[in-house]
């Protein structure tokens, strides 16, 4: 008898973290991201790491897409 799914474990994700996976989200890089939240790239980038290492995924799309999936962050429409 297969064992029935485990609800994938609640994922807080920082404020920031969240600002920058929506930048993200609209294809901004991290330099970008970084002059448009006032801080530098390489934050910009412990952020998106810190974001991937909770949504335990490899990679800014692949954390963008897994933050949609868990409601934590808004689908963008054009």
């Amino acid at each position: 008898m297969p064992s029935p799914a485990k609800p994938a474990p609640a994922v807080r994700l920082s404020p920031r973290e969240s600002a920058c996976l929506h930048w993200a989200a609209v294809g901004k890089t991290s330099w970008e991201t970084g002059r448009i939240l006032d801080i530098s790239e390489s934050t910009v980038n412990f952020h998106l790491r810190n974001a991937c290492r909770k949504l335990q995924v490899r990679g800014r799309r692949a954390a963008v897409a897994a933050a949609i999936r868990r409601g934590l962050l808004h689908p963008i429409t054009a």
